[in-house]
């Protein structure tokens, strides 16, 4: 039964020359493809409404294109189709589509960068969702043209990227989806944080830089603020940090065991060779990674070693280190 919308929209339908039973037919009862579940369809711009008409036709979504442009006429939206990606939702009439399509409700695609994530994982997430192609995102977080227009002093993009979950849209550009990130980054790195880093003698890149080794060193977040403590007392005796994730992100080795020729590479990021910070981050530290940077814990560590998949053994004293790297492996191996 038609709803009482649908009924004031028919009776000046009815009234239009040449608007048949069967006109009225088309516009409200829902195609056989609808009827099976909602459909996905998109609306390229500058398109007219027959032109959008035979796309939803070809769709599956409505059954005559004509009956779309005479319903459209008579909203006086013709000219003002929105266009984008829509869903289709079950069941729904000629007039339905015709509404949301004039709304302009396109769908949202959540798109979570999570904290430790990089680059790379972001533009190979982005390609898979079809909202941009991985090498253009690759390509813009390495133009440095783009990056002084967001004011960022560093090699990339790479940790200017905060990590949330992103509603995004087709249609926006690379340069927009990674500018919104960027400024998420910037609502949330407060200016107490970058008063308490440069009383440090970090900048916001050094700041950023230091969280991200924090963050992908560490897997649960008590220890944080331990391992941020091995890396400042390093970085105060001018000791190597000897991250291993540093290496990985020299060598392209995302998250992989490294070899010893990995880290013999003659990298800026390998900081089992270069002593200090490396020029940037190299991953999307979380608020939790940048607080412990900023805040380390009162000890004398300089060194850590996993003992399983989540924690790690602190110590103060190469011997110390070293017994604790035997016994750490030697109970891996059994």
């Amino acid at each position: 039964m038609a709803t009482r919308a649908n009924r004031h929209t028919l009776i000046p339908l009815l009234a239009v020359a040449g608007f048949t039973a069967l006109g009225a037919w088309q516009a409200l009862v829902p195609t056989p493809d609808l009827r099976g579940g909602p459909r996905r369809v998109d609306i390229p711009a500058n398109e007219g409404v027959l032109a959008i008409g035979y796309l939803l036709e070809e769709a599956g979504v409505i059954r005559s294109p004509v009956t779309l442009a005479a319903l459209a006429a008579l909203r006086g939206t013709a000219r003002h189709l929105r266009a984008g990606e829509y869903e289709i939702p079950q069941n729904s009439s000629t007039l339905q589509v015709l509404r949301l399509i004039e709304s302009g409700k396109v769908m949202q695609h959540a798109v979570l960068l999570r904290e430790g994530g990089s680059v790379l994982e972001l533009a190979h997430t982005l390609d898979r969702e079809r909202l941009a192609a991985a090498p253009d995102i690759i390509q813009l977080a390495h133009d440095r043209g783009f990056l002084r227009t967001l004011g960022i002093d560093a090699p990339s993009l790479e940790g200017y990227l905060f990590p949330d979950t992103y509603l995004l849209v087709r249609g926006l550009t690379p340069q927009e989806i990674l500018a919104r990130m960027v400024h998420r980054l910037r609502t949330k790195i407060t200016r107490r944080m970058l008063d308490e880093a440069r009383e440090r003698g970090l900048d916001l890149n050094g700041l950023l830089t230091l969280a991200s080794i924090v963050e992908r060193e560490a897997v649960i977040r008590d220890e944080m603020p331990l391992i941020s403590a091995v890396f400042w007392n390093r970085l105060r005796r001018d000791m190597p940090l000897q991250a291993d994730p540093t290496v990985q992100y020299a060598v392209g080795k995302d998250r992989q065991a490294l070899t010893r020729a990995d880290l013999l590479a003659d990298d800026p990021y390998n900081t089992y060779r270069r002593p200090g910070l490396p020029p940037g981050p190299i991953a999307s530290p979380g608020l939790a990674a940048v607080e412990a940077a900023l805040h380390p814990a009162a000890v004398r560590y300089l060194y850590f070693v996993s003992m399983d998949d989540r924690r790690h053994f602190f110590s103060s004293t190469i011997e110390e280190h070293n017994a604790a790297v035997a016994r750490y492996r030697l109970a891996r191996a059994r």
